[in-house]
């Protein structure tokens, strides 16, 4: 498993990218404050590093110029609110390797992740799965696509990545809570019904018998 240092001072948004990194067989470790991300980043065994640039202690742009000048050279993108240029520039002319925006998604921040770790030489003997099948469903996870028997069906984004979520999970119960955390980011109104709809929306595509409602807990994906 690949470690990665998330530093990220807001709770929510912490425990959002945590819980994504663990879903696709990361191990993520957290820091909250500047200092503490130096001290991690210099003594632990990292693959890669997540760095917010609103940390407590310390700007971020000091933090990465501290640890590339002295020697770390781990993958570090940058997650951050700041989406001005300048603030851009300085974080590529500081040393790092990507720059995501506030607010994001995690699908997006999981392809930077994937991205940096290959062109770091990190995982190249792992091969990366490309497709997810139940029964005669596939899931392409290059073109975000599905196909059944010969027939190729397209999914906006949403419903891939509900889809995909599903398929990571066979006969696992998913709750709302968690599709709305994994699908919609950490910006969601708990009470929306917004999953319910998209579920209707793969029945129609995929398939009404493949989705099954576990009344008061949330959905399932017959395997």
């Amino acid at each position: 498993m690949y470690r990665i240092l998330v530093a990220e001072d807001e709770a929510r948004i912490a425990a959002f990218v945590e819980k994504g990194l663990k879903s696709h067989g990361f191990t993520p470790t957290l820091a909250a404050e500047a200092n503490e991300t130096i001290s991690l980043a210099l003594g632990g065994n990292f693959d890669l590093l997540i760095l917010d640039l609103g940390l407590p202690g310390k700007d971020g742009l000091e933090v990465l110029s501290e640890l590339r000048g002295q020697g770390i050279q781990l993958p570090i993108i940058i997650l951050s609110a700041r989406d001005d240029l300048r603030d851009k520039v300085a974080g590529f002319e500081g040393g790092a390797d990507d720059y995501v925006t506030k607010p994001f998604r995690f699908e997006e921040l999981l392809l930077r992740i994937k991205a940096r770790l290959r062109g770091n030489g990190v995982g190249s003997a792992e091969p990366e799965v490309m497709e997810l099948q139940i029964g005669e469903i596939v899931l392409d996870l290059r073109t975000r696509k599905a196909k059944i028997g010969n027939r190729w069906i397209d999914l906006p984004a949403r419903e891939f990545i509900l889809a995909e979520t599903f398929f990571r999970h066979p006969g696992q119960v998913m709750s709302r809570e968690v599709l709305l955390d994994r699908v919609w980011g950490y910006d969601y109104d708990p009470g929306s019904n917004i999953v319910d709809v998209y579920v209707g929306y793969l029945r129609k595509k995929l398939g009404s018998e493949l989705f099954e409602t576990v009344r008061g807990m949330g959905y399932r994906l017959k395997s």
